[in-house]
């Protein structure tokens, strides 16, 4: 399209504004009719470990949130000359899971408890023996029952309780609801109603009155809505919120509030059975959509769904590319004292590159990326780990390599039970996130480590965010009957470009053989992660 033409879509507010909260950043993105990317901003954030718990503050989400909007206004300004004061449809995402629970005027209880806390494991544990399907620590229904099996004092007060997606979407607009993608990591749900399970509420009910919380867990939860659905409109408090200048008009329609696992299928077109995505930034996860339920429960694995209620089997890890990072960091720190300097794209990419030259096992090399607690491989707590044998091959190229299949290592573990407990076969993994920037070779890594193709569209690098934006696009522009599946395919990605790499055998068995290494070493992270140094 033309310059002229996306004036006359600011104009007339034929855009659509998604905002993602993610776990380092808080992303902003305005597309137009035609879903092309008009305008974007963001604003860096970090949770912190407070009283054995990782937070954020709140005040934080709203300052986040209105820097990044603040961006977004002045690139329209500057690039189309258009005052932004209003736009088509609006859509929020956030972070799955957490723990936030409010009283009855709407103060918060206790301090956001995120995803990122793996203290809630003797709940999870009860909740997937009393429900017959598996509670990961992370949901909000295991820390909640955490909380009341623990006797904590607030619990008593809870009159709502959301996550962070859930909350942006209530101070903005009034309604408490979340899209059921994003529910589905609250609190399991039935795909046939697209709601909260009911067999298991009441279950859950029982269960807590024995512990004197009698009040209906589903009076609590937010209500369940499908992708399409409007979630309400932007209050006049929630447009301030939004832009403290009062030039942002109230009355914008909202589509369901979603999870970074629904908005990162909706990005990378996974939404059909046998399609899968795989989000790599500071955290990891592999979503594969199914054509039929697991033969049984697998605590490794977690029951979500798309943002239309769709089956979906997730392989979540804690933590991805945090300790990559800090290396990278630590590189440029050595640039810096030798007086050189490398942009910061520039040294990631010299750096992935490196790890295509490496031997076939990285050179005997080994590494740990755990910053916390994993699940997958039944650890509490986590140490990042470097290890090697006196007579390892320690070059720069094993070592980058050795450095990126630790980010993969984990999820392999837990997708091997799809692969090869319940036969799985994916037709494709779409990968999106920081680990998939440089051209090809995290594509290529992946495709090897999971054994399956890999593509890697030109919109990967929106994300999230764009995700959220297309929902809300979905919402106002859909037609009759259209399925969010036919909406993407048709009117999406009909001439999206990308990339899909098939696995090439070399990478298949070369991440093998460093898969079983890492296996065999579990024991050294094991005992590392205990231990105060």
């Amino acid at each position: 399209m033309e310059k002229q033409d996306y004036i006359k879509m600011l104009q007339n507010g034929d855009t659509a504004l998604g905002v993602e909260f993610g776990s380092t950043r808080i992303k902003a993105v305005l597309i137009g009719a035609d879903h092309a990317v008009l305008a974007s901003g963001s604003f860096s954030w970090e949770n912190r470990f407070e009283n054995g718990v990782w937070t954020y503050g709140l005040d934080e989400v709203w300052q986040g949130l209105r820097e990044s909007y603040a961006q977004v206004k002045a690139q329209v300004q500057k690039d189309y000359g258009v005052q932004l004061t209003t736009v088509g449809s609006m859509g929020f995402s956030a972070m799955m899971h957490g723990y936030l629970p409010f009283d009855a005027n709407g103060e918060l209880l206790a301090p956001f408890r995120t995803w990122r806390n793996t203290i809630t494991e003797d709940a999870a544990c009860a909740l997937t023996e009393l429900f017959g399907f598996n509670i990961p620590q992370r949901w909000s229904v295991a820390h909640l029952y955490h909380a009341i099996a623990g006797g904590e004092a607030h619990v008593g007060q809870i009159a709502f309780l959301t996550t962070l997606a859930g909350y942006v979407h209530w101070k903005l607009t009034g309604v408490q609801a979340l899209g059921v993608g994003e529910a589905s990591g609250m609190f399991p749900i039935d795909s046939a109603i697209c709601d909260y399970d009911r067999e298991m509420l009441q279950k859950f009910d029982a269960r807590a009155a024995e512990f004197g919380f009698t009040k209906p867990l589903a009076s609590i939860l937010p209500k369940v809505l499908k992708a399409g659905e409007q979630a309400g409109v932007l209050t006049e408090d929630g447009a301030l919120l939004i832009d403290p200048s009062g030039e942002l008009a109230a009355g914008i329609p909202l589509c369901p509030p979603e999870g970074d696992a629904g908005t990162g299928m909706v990005a990378t077109n996974s939404v059909a059975p046998l399609t899968g995505n795989v989000s790599a930034g500071t955290s990891i996860f592999a979503m594969a959509v199914l054509e039929k339920p697991l033969s049984r429960v697998y605590p490794e694995i977690d029951m979500v769904t798309t943002p239309t209620g769709a089956p979906v089997a997730m392989v979540h890890c804690n933590t991805c590319t945090s300790d990559l990072d800090a290396w990278v960091r630590l590189f440029a720190q050595t640039f810096a004292a030798a007086g050189q300097s490398m942009p910061k794209a520039a040294l990631y990419d010299m750096l992935y590159e490196q790890a295509l030259e490496a031997d076939a096992d990285c050179g005997g090399l080994l590494s740990y990326n755990y910053y916390a607690g994993e699940p997958v491989t039944g650890l509490k707590s986590g140490k990042p780990l470097f290890v090697r044998n006196a007579d390892a091959h320690l070059t720069l190229p094993n070592f980058m390599r050795s450095l990126l299949y630790s980010t993969m290592a984990t999820l392999r573990i837990g997708m091997d039970l799809l692969f090869e407990q319940e036969g799985l076969t994916l037709s494709r993994l779409c990968g999106h996130g920081g680990l998939f920037k440089t051209k090809v070779v995290g594509q290529k890594l992946m495709a090897g480590s999971m054994h399956t193709p890999v593509a890697v569209m030109e919109t990967a690098g929106e994300g999230g965010a764009w995700g959220i934006a297309i929902l809300a696009a979905f919402m106002r522009r859909k037609a009759q009957g259209e399925t969010l599946e036919s909406y993407l395919n048709e009117k999406v990605f009909a001439n999206a470009k990308g990339d899909c790499l098939a696995p090439e055998q070399e990478d298949v068995d070369a991440f093998n053989t460093y898969l079983a290494r890492y296996k065999a070493g579990l024991d050294i992270e094991r005992t590392a992660a205990a231990r105060t140094l």
